[in-house]
């Protein structure tokens, strides 16, 4: 148990220093919270602060409202309660990066379009998502499979409510469900959203033909997200062709596999390495299997 406890106090004064208490002053916040009203001696005997070192501290702390002083002769500190202290340290940091955002957008700073930044983290990726397509005014293009969707059902839905169209190149077999409105266009993958290739793990999605990001879900979260327009336009004309496959296999599926075998075998063999082609063949053995034999 003391262990347990000596590692989350850690932990907090680490939180509490990533706020901007100093070491010191993360100590005697604590102390205090531990046990008040208390005077600054019985302060610094508790936080293991030195005492020359307790009153500025404490000074600080008051004048940030994190401890409050009650009583004279002697003074003694209680702790502003921690809902309200962090509460209003979130309010005065939210308003402080709200202005210098403003100030730094003033100061024409490049925004970086021609970069491509990576993102690394499940949380970070799919907040990027999510940012992007809330921020859509006119045209979302998305590949991806249908548990990627539903994480952003709400934010996609939202998207095509207020006029924005949707298309998805799905991994899956349930286009329906996706289809929210007259926005949508759900177009299973080669026709049978059945993943063929060797990009399912990731996903690609395409925000009114000026943002891209390319996620990789398998073995670790991460991203590329982009502003660049040789890129962007690139990573559209790829989903456009995915839109081309989908809608040809829909149409005409028999005389595909007719000419190139199921799945276009033969342009697969001649494009893929050895071991590509074997996976694929494996694939191949999954997608012909029945789907009790799939899950099993």
């Amino acid at each position: 148990m003391n262990q347990h406890m000596n590692a989350d106090r850690v932990t907090i004064l680490s939180d509490l220093k990533l706020l901007g208490f100093s070491d010191y002053e993360a100590r005697i916040y604590l102390a205090v919270l531990a046990k008040s009203p208390a005077t600054a001696y019985e302060i610094s005997n508790n936080s293991g602060v030195p005492r020359p070192n307790t009153y500025s501290v404490l000074k600080a702390l008051a004048a940030r409202k994190a401890v409050l002083p009650v009583s004279t002769n002697p003074i003694k500190y209680i702790p502003q309660p921690p809902e309200s202290l962090f509460k209003s340290i979130a309010i005065q940091t939210g308003e402080l990066c709200d202005t210098l955002a403003d100030r730094l957008s003033a100061m024409n700073v490049d925004p970086g379009e021609q970069y491509v930044w990576d993102i690394s983290g499940d949380t970070e990726v799919h907040g990027k998502v999510a940012d992007m397509i809330a921020g859509a005014t006119q045209v979302l293009w998305l590949k991806a499979e249908a548990a990627i969707l539903h994480r952003h059902e709400a934010e996609l839905r939202a998207a095509t409510e207020r006029g924005s169209r949707l298309v998805v190149i799905l991994y899956g077999n349930n286009p329906d469900e996706f289809r929210f409105n007259d926005n949508c266009e759900i177009h299973e993958h080669e026709g049978s959203g059945f993943p063929m290739g060797f990009a399912d793990n990731h996903f690609t999605l395409t925000v009114d033909d000026v943002e891209t990001l390319t996620a990789n879900v398998s073995p670790t979260v991460s991203a590329t997200h982009t502003k660049n327009p040789a890129i962007v336009k690139m990573a559209i004309s790829l989903l456009r062709h995915d839109y081309y496959m989908a809608e040809m296999f829909r149409a005409l599926g028999p005389e595909i596999d007719a000419v190139f075998g199921p799945n276009l075998r033969s342009l697969r063999q001649h494009s893929y390495s050895d071991e590509q082609f074997a996976q694929f063949e494996e694939r191949q053995e999954e997608h012909a299997a029945p789907k009790e034999d799939r899950t099993s």
